[in-house]
């Protein structure tokens, strides 16, 4: 991979990463505050620096796990003790009843996992039925918007409906807490670790960008 591989990113990519950095660490960017931000180190220190909170050197991913297994004991009614970082989620969330389990565990943690997904046929069909209706609407518009009508309502309903898990352990779903929702996985909300947030944001730029984590130095140029 080539050196300048932040840099080959699309913009609009960044940008929506940015939109889960504000939703995690419960911030907003004012339009103009990272126009000076050149390299994810800078990125880094901009938003430690944001964060207007008492710095505390206990470890957030480690509370999102217990959080996480009280949330699971209480919703599925089993002894918290038996559920691990290893723990698999296919086990915990059977996929006749997944749906309903998931929300009832959003519901208690107070914030969405976004650990469901649509199963791979229904999203490439239903993907390549849009892109066709797309092209349509040039050669016979009454077709092409009923394609697009078929095909709009049948990625709604397949993510509305989704039951694949995107993860395997309870770990995982952990660590996912800590990077997606930060403050809300925290034991004090009105703390953070400022040495935690580089590693989340190095997680978060590779899982989303799939940028190798390698590249992700405090030295690599954002554009």
């Amino acid at each position: 991979m080539a050196d300048d591989e932040l840099e080959n990113v699309d913009p609009d990519d960044i940008s929506d990463l940015l939109v889960k950095v504000e939703r995690s660490f419960d911030m907003k960017f004012e339009s103009t505050e990272l126009m000076h931000i050149i390299t994810f180190g800078e990125l880094c220190d901009q938003i430690v620096n944001k964060i207007q909170l008492a710095h505390s050197n206990d470890c957030t991913s480690q509370q999102a796990f217990y959080k996480l297994r009280e949330a699971m004991a209480s919703t599925f009614q089993i002894d918290h003790k038996t559920i691990t970082t290893s723990s698999a989620l296919v086990g915990l969330l059977p996929k006749q009843s997944r749906c309903s389990l998931v929300k009832k565990l959003e519901v208690h943690l107070g914030f969405k996992l976004h650990i469901l997904r649509p199963p791979y046929w229904a999203s490439v069909t239903f993907g390549i039925l849009l892109v066709t209706s797309c092209a349509a609407l040039f050669f016979n518009w009454q077709i092409g918007l009923a394609g697009l009508a078929f095909s709009n309502a049948g990625l709604w309903f397949a993510k509305k409906f989704s039951n694949i898990l995107n993860l395997q352990t309870v770990g995982q779903l952990a660590k996912k807490m800590t990077s997606e929702s930060y403050f809300k996985s925290r034991r004090n909300p009105s703390t953070f670790n400022k040495s935690e947030i580089e590693k989340i944001l190095v997680d978060l730029f590779s899982n989303d960008l799939g940028i190798d984590k390698s590249k992700l130095t405090r030295e690599a140029k954002l554009s």
